[in-house]
C-alpha cells in the first residue's frame, strides 16, 4: 500500500474519531485523539521554550500544554469547518503561557523595566507619530543604547511582550491568534472583530521594514528567532531586541485611535 493510498484513510479514521466523540462523548474516543494530536504539543512546547530560560523544563511545558490539547478538543466543533491544528494550537500555547503567568517566574526588576520601556514608546510614539529609534528610546528611559538592547532582549527571553498578550484588557484573544492565517483562524477568533483584525494589519504594515519582516516571518512562517537571524544576518539576541520591541509598538497603536 502506498503512502498516498493510506493518507486518506487516516484522515477518514481521525475524521470517524471526531464524529464518535462529538456525538457520544465516547472516552476512547477522546482518548484516541489526544494522542493522535499529541504532537502538537512538542511542537509547541519547543517554540514557546525557545525563547525562555534554560531553567524552564520542557516536559513541564509539555504538561501545561496537554491541558491546553484537551480543552481543544472537548470545546472543537468540527461542523464549522475550521482546522483543528489552527485552534489547537493557540489553546495549548495559552495553557502554556497561563501557568507560566500563574508561577510569576519573571524577576519583578525585568518586569518594572518591561513597564518603563514600553510607557516610553507609547509617549514616543503618541508623539512621533512614528517607532522610535533605539537612540530616542534610549535617551528616553535614560540608558546607553547597548544597555537598552541588553534589556530589550531580557524582556523578550521572559515571553513578557509577547504577541500572545490579550489585544485589550476585556478581550479574551490575543494578538498572536489576530495573525494566524485566516484560513486556518479558530472558531473563537473568527467570531472577533473584524475591526480589530484590521487595525492589527494595518499597524504591522506600518511598522519598518525590518520590524514587520520579524512579525512575518516568526508569526506567519513560523521560523524561530534564530533562523529570523541568520535571514537579517544579525544574532538570535538581536532579533529578540526587534521582537520585544516591536510588540510594545504594536500594543500601543492597536490602543491608539490617533494611529487608524
Amino acid at each position: 500500500m502506498t503512502e498516498a493510498t493510506r493518507e486518506p484513510d487516516e484522515k477518514t479514521q481521525v475524521e470517524g474519531l471526531w464524529e464518535v466523540f462529538k456525538a457520544s462523548g465516547a472516552a476512547d474516543a477522546r482518548e484516541r485523539l489526544i494522542l493522535h494530536y499529541s504532537p502538537l504539543v512538542k511542537y509547541v512546547a519547543g517554540r514557546v521554550g525557545a525563547g525562555l530560560p534554560r531553567s524552564v523544563d520542557q516536559n513541564d511545558l509539555a504538561s501545561y500544554g496537554l491541558f491546553g490539547l484537551i480543552d481543544a478538543i472537548d470545546k472543537f466543533e468540527p461542523e464549522r469547518g475550521f482546522k483543528f491544528e489552527t485552534y489547537a494550537i493557540n489553546r495549548i500555547k495559552g495553557a502554556i503561557l497561563d501557568e507560566l503567568r500563574a508561577l510569576d517566574w519573571v524577576p519583578r526588576s525585568v518586569r518594572s523595566r518591561a513597564r518603563r520601556i514600553e510607557a516610553a514608546v507609547v509617549e514616543l510614539e503618541h508623539n512621533l507619530k512614528r517607532t522610535p529609534t533605539e537612540e530616542e528610546l534610549a535617551l528616553s528611559v535614560e540608558m546607553e543604547v547597548g544597555e537598552l538592547r541588553d534589556a530589550l532582549a531580557e524582556i523578550g527571553r521572559s515571553g513578557i511582550a509577547a504577541l500572545d498578550e490579550f489585544v485589550s484588557g476585556d478581550s479574551q484573544t490575543s494578538m498572536g491568534e489576530m495573525l494566524a492565517d485566516p484560513a486556518g483562524i479558530s472558531p473563537e477568533v473568527a467570531f472577533q472583530s473584524a475591526e480589530t483584525r484590521r487595525g492589527l494589519a494595518e499597524a504591522v504594515n506600518r511598522l519598518p521594514e525590518r520590524e514587520r519582516l520579524v512579525v512575518t516571518l516568526y508569526y506567519y512562517e513560523g521560523m524561530t528567532l534564530a533562523e529570523i537571524g541568520g535571514v537579517l544576518g544579525v544574532t538570535e539576541s538581536r532579533v529578540c531586541q526587534i521582537h520585544a520591541k516591536t510588540m510594545m509598538s504594536l500594543r500601543n497603536r492597536l490602543g491608539d485611535p490617533s494611529w487608524g
